[in-house]
């Protein structure tokens, strides 16, 4: 036979073999559709032509074997079932499907002996042993699948496999003692993310059922009785006692683990941490407390000092009615640390104190005074340089002094030119551009800032540049974008009396302004400021309700909301107008932060914006 004749059969083989997998992927579709219009004797006939071409195919079969349990073809379904059996010997799937059949039929003596054959045939094989265990879960065999589980385990010689979907097995009968038990023997501590994988275990077993969280910490202590010398199960303990909102519990804990493994403080520093992460700063500033009191010749004494400070402040910034003396406080504690602690006055905590100082305690003068030294500091970082400049800068409009804050501004750009605090640096000297009323340069400027790869920096720029250029047209009167600019500039200098006076005569000289809205917007942050929440709301709403299709509507309807969760502790409401915002503004850039709040007030979590 010649090579092309040889050829030409192989490609005629090849052709023919495509058009049978073409019309053997039709008549499935075809049997599919059957089955989906619950035609179950059409579907039938369709699988059983296709079963009998190619019995041997898992994807055919169990269709076709779900198709005949559903008509109550209990027959034909026992028949497939045994050739499935004679076909794939040692298998233990098919003899599961016998005992479905039988258990469908009214024969559960005899369904469970497929069962324990099947069971008997499991090997080991990782994949082979989830199958099983899964195709038991979907029929709610729970005792078969986790004999499953086990008796590869057994096989295996490793005790501490499968411990997740064992104790969700566990979990689901109602077992959580032993559904714990088997998630903290399937870790001890010592394998990579190993604490982190017990935590999500414990989350999903445990989660939120006050009975079920009084288990697991029952569990946790048999354990550190059993080891005492184990702090894996002392850790996830604490852990388990903040899951309970029991941080009290939680620091007694850490404060005994501390003790007894002499870590000098180190453990509570970490919880501390925790505790401020998770905005529970009551708790942050016992655990530096206790830290504290172990004396000023112990390692973590000043580390404490500097958090225990941090945290105080961020509990005065989230403290809307704070009172002037609180503020002065605090920068009293603020200067004592860091005339005792030299080298912190290169660090952060310098910052800090200026902005406590310049933004919350009426003194920023004094702020730059503090900011100025600092940057005469020969070991601060250079980006902790350029952030300093740029509170500078900040600091210098608020006393005054416009041509300072420039420069600072341009020296942050000039140093870092290709870097995210560059872009800051010439955003804030395109808005200064805008308070002294040169509207072209700010708006060169913001043009080239919209693109920037902060979406915080671009979303800023692209708000002030649509301020500009819709209220300067060749034809415009320049008179209220300048008082508008200038009562922007009046706000941020805190001199809210004379920016609201300036805002209100906008109102009244050109009551048709387009103006109107971005006007309602400052009035609504003055009031929040002056914690006046339902004159912002009202003010919101006519935002809202008068200009919905104008920039601002969806920051009107976020600001609600947001009102509502923080300051007025109204849930259902800040969840209407979350839900208002994902409805009607599609493309807003608040649209993943409203869904995440919103997905937390609906889980009775609610978050801080």
């Amino acid at each position: 036979m010649s090579i092309s004749k040889t050829y030409s059969i192989a490609f005629l083989l090849a052709l023919l073999t495509g058009f049978k997998c073409l019309a053997q992927t039709d008549a499935l579709s075809e049997a599919r559709a059957y089955w989906a219009h619950n035609e179950l004797d059409k579907a039938a006939d369709s699988y059983k032509k296709l079963y009998d071409q190619n019995p041997v195919s898992n994807e055919i079969y169990n269709e076709y074997f779900d198709v005949l349990l559903i008509k109550k073809d209990y027959k034909q379904a026992e028949k497939i079932a045994d050739e499935q059996k004679k076909i794939f010997q040692n298998n233990p799937l098919p003899f599961i499907d016998m005992g479905r059949v039988l258990l469908a039929n009214g024969k559960d003596k005899k369904a469970n002996e497929e069962f324990d054959k099947a069971i008997q045939l499991v090997n080991g094989e990782d994949m082979l042993t989830r199958q099983v265990a899964n195709k038991f879960t979907k029929i709610q065999k729970n005792d078969y699948a986790i004999r499953t589980y086990e008796r590869a385990r057994e096989l295996l010689r490793a005790p501490f496999m499968y411990t997740g979907p064992l104790s969700r097995l566990y979990a689901n009968k109602g077992e959580i003692e032993k559904a714990i038990s088997i998630m903290l023997e399937g870790n001890s501590g010592f394998m990579v993310n190993g604490t982190e994988d017990t935590k999500a275990g414990l989350l999903e077993i445990l989660g939120n059922d006050p009975k079920r969280l009084q288990q697991g910490q029952k569990a946790l202590i048999n354990k550190i009785n059993e080891q005492p010398e184990n702090s894996y199960y002392s850790d996830l303990l604490t852990w388990l006692y903040t899951q309970k909102d029991d941080w009290e519990g939680a620091l007694i804990q850490v404060i005994a683990l501390d003790e007894r493994n002499k870590e000098q403080g180190g453990r509570i520093m970490d919880f501390a941490t925790y505790a401020r992460k998770e905005e529970q700063y009551d708790i942050a500033l016992k655990s530096y407390e206790e830290v504290l009191a172990k004396g000023n010749k112990e390692p973590y004494y000043v580390k404490a000092n500097n958090e225990k400070l941090g945290v105080q402040f961020l509990q005065l910034q989230n403290n809307p009615s704070f009172k002037k003396e609180d503020a002065d406080k605090l920068a009293k504690g603020y200067e004592t640390f860091l005339a005792e602690n030299d080298e912190y006055n290169a660090s952060p905590t310098v910052s800090d104190y200026g902005k406590l100082l310049a933004l919350y305690d009426n003194n920023a003068q004094k702020a730059i005074e503090v900011l100025e030294k600092a940057l005469t500091l020969p070991n601060m970082s250079r980006y902790l340089n350029g952030q300093i400049k740029l509170q500078l800068g900040d600091y210098n409009i608020l006393v005054g002094k416009i041509w300072e804050a420039s420069l600072l501004y341009s020296q942050v750009d000039k140093t870092f030119r290709e870097d995210m605090l560059g872009e800051e640096a010439r955003f804030r000297n395109a808005k200064l551009a805008y308070y002294r009323g040169d509207f072209e340069w700010a708006q060169s400027q913001l043009t080239v800032l919209k693109a920037s790869t902060s979406e915080l920096i671009a979303n800023d720029a692209l708000y002030l540049s649509i301020l500009i250029t819709e209220n300067i047209t060749p034809d415009s009167n320049y008179v209220p974008i300048r008082r508008f600019a200038h009562a922007d500039l009046l706000l941020f200098q805190n001199k809210d009396k004379e920016a609201e006076a300036l805002l209100d005569s906008i109102t009244t000289h050109f009551p048709e302004h387009p103006l109107r809205d971005d006007i309602l917007m400052q009035k609504a942050k003055l009031a929040e400021k002056h914690l006046e929440y339902e004159k912002a709301l009202t003010l919101l709403k006519e935002i809202h309700d008068k200009h919905g299709e104008d920039v601002l509507g969806d920051d009107a309807v976020f600001n609600t909301a947001r009102i509502y969760e923080k300051y007025l502790k109204k849930p259902d409401d800040a969840k209407k107008y979350y839900e208002m915002l994902i409805l009607e503004y599609p493309g807003s850039t608040y649209i993943q932060t409203a869904r995440n709040k919103l997905n937390a007030l609906q889980a009775g979590n609610p978050t801080t914006p």
